[in-house]
């Protein structure tokens, strides 16, 4: 049976390359999405046209109670989880943090934080050789954010990749004695959907002439670096930067 590689928020952009690429190196590819049937639906057909296999898991990775769904869909699905990666996240529009209310807040850390933790918390329940499991991974998609701290726009949301960031040195020191290894991405500006979202779509097209490298960068060339760190057996507690030069 393939390795199977569940990956949340996968319905579109850097999730939904990440499930494209992984099917083609060999992984039956659990693609979890919260609303939007169709567009996880897409990305399945088009790894199946390719001869590849994924199943779709619709599940609300900010709840508790969503996650566990999650994870039972794919235990009584495919029997097995090799690796997590821990995609789904939001932003939110441009705020200064004098003028952020606390449910703002809170639903950011309850999105970006609280629901990769508890994914990684059921991830490892399986993964454990303590537990009798087999091993596997974790790659926990962060941001360049993270480092810049960004100021006038969302430090709340840089904030949460700050977490993100402790969650992947922590936890990789934690379990890897177990078998499993936790390494991050740190993307910076990804031609995605995801500024739209947040009422500032205009971020995509203006932020390359501020990258050294003269563009933003495409969600292909974060699979690229996740599955690198999927594949890597050396690599643990990693925060690797894929961001332009920034």
């Amino acid at each position: 049976m393939n390795p199977v590689m569940l990956i949340t928020g996968a319905g579109r952009g850097i999730g939904a390359a990440t499930a494209r690429l992984a099917a083609r190196q060999g992984y039956t590819v659990v693609v979890n999405y919260l609303r939007d049937h169709r567009a996880a639906e897409e990305v399945i057909s088009a790894i199946r046209e390719a001869g590849g296999q994924a199943i779709a898991a619709q599940a609300d990775v900010a709840s508790e109670d969503g996650i566990r769904g999650l994870f039972a869909t794919v235990d009584a699905e495919l029997g097995r989880l090799d690796v997590l990666v821990n995609n789904a996240g939001v932003v939110d529009a441009n705020c200064r943090v004098e003028d952020m209310d606390f449910a703002r807040v809170e639903r950011m850390m309850r999105i970006n934080v609280a629901g990769p933790m508890i994914c990684a918390r059921e991830a490892v329940k399986r993964m454990s050789t303590r537990r009798g499991g087999n091993g596997g991974a974790i790659v926990n998609v962060s941001s360049v954010a993270a480092r810049l701290g960004g100021p006038d726009e969302y430090v709340d949301y840089a904030a949460s990749k700050g977490a993100i960031d402790s969650l992947t040195r922590g936890l990789a020191r934690e379990v890897a004695g177990e078998g499993i290894r936790v390494n991050a991405v740190r993307p910076g500006v990804i031609r995605t959907t995801i500024h739209a979202s947040a009422d500032n779509a205009g971020k995509v097209d203006t932020a390359g002439q501020r990258i050294p490298l003269g563009r933003i960068g495409e969600p292909e060339e974060i699979a690229s670096a996740i599955m690198w760190l999927v594949g890597s057996e050396f690599s643990t507690g990693s925060l690797i930067d894929v961001d332009g030069g920034v």
